[in-house]
């Protein structure tokens, strides 16, 4: 798919009331046309893998485009310098949580940049440091739990930001840690409880919210029955 129809279907795709209904949900309304994720899903499986379309998507500016850019980019073809460009140019959580689920978790850099990431000061940067570890923690299935277990630290070091869209995925990691397995669930209750007892307002919403789910029976359910089945991890 070229560049030019790619632009044209979004603009036929696009939704003003639904840009109006985006706001309200914290996502920045600027150069956004109102396109639904599922009718991006089906657009980038048309358009396929395509690192130059991906490319001149991101650097329209439009928000439609930018999520499509995540999707169809080839991580294979990604540098370092361009996640370090895109990652700059998050201005909405939507677009962050997008291509970092989408795209960079594939990337050889991956955890690198969990680890740069969380320490900066920048709103979205940050936030896109713990999507990329709960996603990673949820489809990363050749990484070891000390590699997973590596990110608790770093939730603990961070989890005082008290900004919402840094908590909600700081917590967010956490809570996808610990429902990999038994004894990840184990190290990420243990954290969470550390986490309670802080000073910080922000780091003691993190550990509350983490351990209802956590705690709770129904994820305690599905990793004993994990556990239990043939070649099940503990």
């Amino acid at each position: 798919m070229k560049y030019k129809e790619a632009t044209q279907r979004l603009k036929e795709l696009s939704d003003p009331k639904a840009v109006e209904g985006m706001a309200r949900y914290g996502i920045n309304p600027e150069k956004t046309l109102g396109v639904s994720i599922p009718k991006l899903r089906k657009l980038a499986k048309e358009a396929g893998k395509d690192h130059e379309l991906a490319g001149r998507l991101w650097a329209s500016g439009v928000h439609e485009a930018r999520i499509l850019a995540g999707m169809v980019d080839d991580p294979a073809a990604v540098t370092e310098e361009q996640m370090e460009t895109w990652v700059a140019d998050f201005d909405s959580w939507d677009v962050c949580d997008q291509v970092c689920m989408n795209l960079f978790w594939l990337t050889p850099f991956a955890y690198e940049k969990c680890f740069e990431w969380s320490s900066r000061p920048e709103e979205f940067v940050k936030r896109a440091a713990f999507a990329l570890m709960a996603r990673l923690a949820w489809s990363d299935k050749s990484a070891g739990d000390e590699r997973i277990a590596s990110f608790l630290p770093v939730i603990e070091a961070q989890a005082d930001d008290g900004r919402n869209f840094v908590k909600k995925a700081v917590n967010w990691a956490l809570r996808q840690i610990g429902k990999r397995n038994l004894e990840l669930n184990r190290l990420a209750v243990e954290s969470a409880r550390r986490l309670s007892e802080s000073d910080s307002k922000a780091a003691r919403w993190v550990a509350s919210d983490a351990l209802r789910e956590l705690e709770g029976e129904a994820v305690q359910r599905r990793l004993r029955e994990s556990q239990a089945k043939p070649g099940g991890k503990r």
